[in-house]
């Protein structure tokens, strides 16, 4: 049986204010209901303000980044979206029409992009709702059904998330993404999954609704109406809710307390120029100008924070040594502990000490990645571990076989005069006295240098 997936994304965007008033839109530690206004709470006799200017260059900057064509020199009307829910205050949602079209990203086309202002929070299992975070303002993005499987839909997500967060355009706080996923497989209507608030959680729900819909059809009673399923993160399962409405059933009709707005080419031509680099555009200039594998530039553009801070430090070490310890060794302990690089509070600063050490041979890889779990951890300065291990500058093992050959000397007398084996011994001790700290092929340089003199 095929399956198709198309996805409805909606993203708050990083704005002070809400969409048609000035309330703050920082509700992350805010008391419940203390973030409101007459406006964003539909108090009788309130009127919106305009629209938030920030907040559309931000929307149009995303449509841009998508490939997306801009509906310019057209009346854009914000129209009331119909549906009654503790959530809306007013009863009715201010959603704007389509203002971009026919996008693509990474081979999913794009159908439409649109602003919208969010409603509030209604906690289904106390039956409270908070306010805080109504009229903060969303887009929209909705997909065409180009997705064949839960995992292509998931990895999809990841990729636009990585967009947006290159635009610097979402509201951290706001968990980037709430998702509403439509799926269906042969013999079975549409289905509309809502209330997924992670691309982990669309994962898991469609698998779950992706399974239930092949068994119902090989039972002999599909789906035969379009219907609205709720996602229980708790339980990973799919719930109904009711039968899919219609755009009809919405009652769309133009906001009469909202001027029409029109976007003009020229506005747009300027947005254009303020673009930020894409991911994959990063990637490429990464490759080129460090002349990195493509694979450790795609990896390491995959995360802008991650990117900005590679090319700080490559400008202090060797660039294609700080690319694979940036990809094989930093990249990978953060998706151990499930995090971002901004997450991790690593300072460039204190990677750069780190990685300076090593391309030194001041410490060997094994050590490294020790400090490296610790800088991670235990959140202690690069400079702190490096000197317990060998001081601020690292061993100098050069000093150190010196020593061992003077505390040694039938061993170096030995080895001078044919028995190879001697050499052993004295790497040996020199390792002992550097705690093993150093590579041995370091270890065994020095010594031969030292015996040589």
């Amino acid at each position: 049986m095929a399956t198709k997936i198309g996805l409805e994304i909606h993203v708050q965007l990083k704005t002070n204010t809400k969409m048609f008033c000035e309330c703050n839109t920082n509700f992350l530690d805010a008391k419940p209901n203390t973030l409101i206004c007459p406006i964003c709470t539909a108090q009788p006799g309130s009127k919106p303000m305009g629209i938030n200017e920030r907040a559309l260059e931000l929307a149009l900057k995303t449509a841009l980044l998508l490939g997306c064509k801009i509906n310019t020199g057209k009346e854009l009307f914000v129209e009331r979206k119909h549906y009654f829910y503790p959530d809306l205050p007013a009863n009715y949602q201010r959603t704007s029409r389509p203002f971009a079209v026919e996008g693509e990203l990474y081979g999913v086309r794009i159908r439409e992009v649109h602003f919208e202002e969010d409603p509030g929070r209604y906690e289904l299992r106390t039956g409270e709702v908070d306010y805080n975070r109504s009229g903060i303002p969303l887009i929209e993005i909705v997909t065409e059904p180009d997705m064949k499987t839960p995992k292509e839909a998931r990895d999809f997500l990841k990729k636009m998330k990585t967009v947006i967060e290159y635009l610097d355009a979402a509201k951290p706080e706001g968990g980037l993404f709430k998702v509403d996923a439509n799926i269906s497989t042969d013999g079975n209507e549409r289905v509309e999954v809502k209330n997924i608030n992670s691309i982990k959680g669309v994962l898991k729900a469609l698998c779950f609704e992706e399974i239930r819909q092949k068994n119902l059809a090989r039972q002999g009673t599909p789906i035969k109406k379009m219907e609205t399923r709720h996602f229980e993160d708790t339980q990973m399962i799919t719930t109904f809710l009711r039968e899919k409405e219609t755009g009809d059933d919405y009652r769309f009709l133009p906001d009469p307390d909202i001027p029409p707005l029109e976007i003009s080419a020229e506005s747009v031509e300027k947005l254009k120029q303020d673009l930020p680099e894409t991911p994959t555009t990063k990637a490429k200039r990464l490759k080129e100008e460090y002349r990195i594998p493509k694979l450790e530039a795609d990896t390491i553009a995959s995360e802008r924070d991650l990117a900005d801070a590679f090319e700080k430090v490559a400008g202090k070490v060797n660039a294609k040594f700080a690319s694979k310890w940036f990809v094989n060794h930093l990249k990978r302990e953060l998706n151990f502990r499930t995090k971002t690089f901004i997450e991790s509070k690593l300072s460039t600063k204190e990677i750069t000490k780190l990685l300076t050490a090593l391309e030194k041979r001041s410490i060997t890889k094994h050590t490294g990645v020790d400090i490296l779990r610790k800088m991670l951890d235990e959140q202690v300065s690069a400079k702190a571990i490096l000197e317990e291990h060998g001081g601020k500058a690292g061993f100098d093992v050069d000093s150190i076989a010196k020593e061992v050959m003077l505390e040694n000397k039938k061993a170096a007398e030995d080895y001078r005069a044919g028995k190879t084996e001697s050499l052993n011994f004295l790497v040996g001790k020199v390792m002992a006295k550097t705690k093993g700290r150093l590579e041995p092929k370091q270890c065994i340089e020095a010594v031969k240098k030292g015996l040589e003199k």
